[in-house]
């Protein structure tokens, strides 16, 4: 099977990250570990206990890229080398205030010159979050009134929503915005596409993301078709399966209603699968980023392409996998002429941990993640034993 080589997969892994990284999948792959080391590094935080260094060495190096762009570069061209892309992120979470979020617009801005410079580079990415509030976004998803201060912040978020996009659109970077949990997303579905109508004239230049764990966002998608075909522009569309499950499921449940999780993780399988069939059926309008680990999604995105005579290096099919992970799908797929991208979060150490701990629970969650890279890691092991 495509994604079965492991030589190629771990290509540009020595035998000791190998190893470092097989110990720290089997420890992420029990909730109970994870939960006291999640635990441990709050506290060790707290007390102002030198233990960087230890994350740095550990996850830090698994996940992320570097402190900065240009600490990441060199992670960029290693994997450029391979056919591999990447897209860089700076991972900096939970901070609300006015500060954080013109010091997350910056960081943003300086992402699309640094990848306008470098022509290996094609794509930015940023979380909504990091440059508007979220109680806010709250406010008018429940289409409450908002006073006048949180008029005037809402404002302010929304200019930095068009700053980041005019600048993607000048220097032609394509830009990802990332998903947020359903409570905050319908007037950032809303922004976005506002940008797509002012900046996707041309080409997909701008995305917005879909989780597709949502039951409804198969309308969303079928939506947006018909207002691009109206408005006359392009639509990008990053599809992922979703981040937010035990949130959602939790808030429903407290607040007494349906929850937009769909209800089943095969329900929310042959959504993405549906939602990735539809928009390859309608290229014409649509890019697909496919953001996602699930092998069998991957082999039925190809399986189109094939059935449809697409080419395997079209420049609107992207396939997408964090750094750290899933490299047998990333290499693999690279190897073979597909448009292969990982994603690169960057930040300063201390600043990146609560996005490290969110990766490490969504890995303990995600059913069968961790199993498999241990076998692929176990297996490619083996391999290089016998040579």
């Amino acid at each position: 099977m495509l994604l079965d080589n492991t030589k190629n997969g771990f290509t540009l892994k020595s035998n000791f990250e190998l190893k470092k990284a097989y110990i720290l999948f089997r420890i992420i792959s029990n909730k109970s570990l994870t939960n006291i080391g999640k635990k441990a590094l709050q506290i060790a935080l707290k007390l102002r206990l030198p233990i960087l260094f230890l994350v740095k060495r550990t996850v830090f190096e698994q996940f992320c890229s570097g402190e900065s762009l240009d600490d990441s570069f060199e992670t960029v061209q290693r994997l450029y080398d391979k056919n591999v892309k990447s897209y860089l992120s700076y991972s900096v979470e939970g901070l609300e205030n006015e500060k954080s979020y013109d010091l997350s617009l910056k960081e943003v801005l300086n992402s699309i010159e640094f990848v306008a410079k470098n022509n290996i580079i094609d794509f930015t990415v940023f979380k909504p979050t990091a440059i508007a509030n979220s109680k806010i976004l709250q406010k008018v998803s429940e289409k409450k009134i908002l006073d006048e201060k949180e008029n005037e912040l809402y404002g302010k978020a929304l200019e930095r929503f068009d700053t980041i996009c005019n600048l993607a659109h000048k220097k032609g970077v394509k830009m990802l915005v990332d998903a947020e949990e359903s409570w905050i997303q319908d007037p950032i579905d809303e922004i976005v596409l506002k940008m797509m109508m002012k900046y996707n004239k041309h080409e997909a230049i701008i995305y917005n993301t879909a989780q597709m764990y949502r039951h409804d966002r198969l309308n969303y998608l079928n939506r947006l078709k018909n207002i691009a075909e109206k408005e006359k522009f392009f639509i990008g569309i990053k599809l992922v399966r979703g981040a937010y499950i035990e949130q959602e499921n939790k808030r429903a449940i407290k607040n007494n209603y349906k929850s937009p999780i769909c209800d089943s993780k095969n329900l929310t399988d042959t959504n993405f699968n549906n939602g990735a069939s539809f928009i390859l059926s309608n290229l014409n309008i649509f890019s697909l980023f496919s953001g996602t680990h699930n092998e069998e999604s991957i082999y039925k995105i190809i399986d189109i392409m094939k059935l449809n005579n697409i080419n395997k290096n079209n420049s609107k099919i992207w396939f997408g996998q964090l750094y750290g992970m899933s490299d047998n799908i990333s290499f693999n797929l690279a190897n073979k002429g597909f448009n292969a991208i990982k994603y690169l979060p960057f930040g300063p150490i201390k600043e990146v941990i609560p996005y490290l701990i969110r990766r490490a629970e969504e890995n303990t969650s995600v059913k069968g993640q961790t199993s498999r890279e241990l076998e692929l890691i176990k297996t490619e092991l083996k391999r290089r034993k016998s040579i």
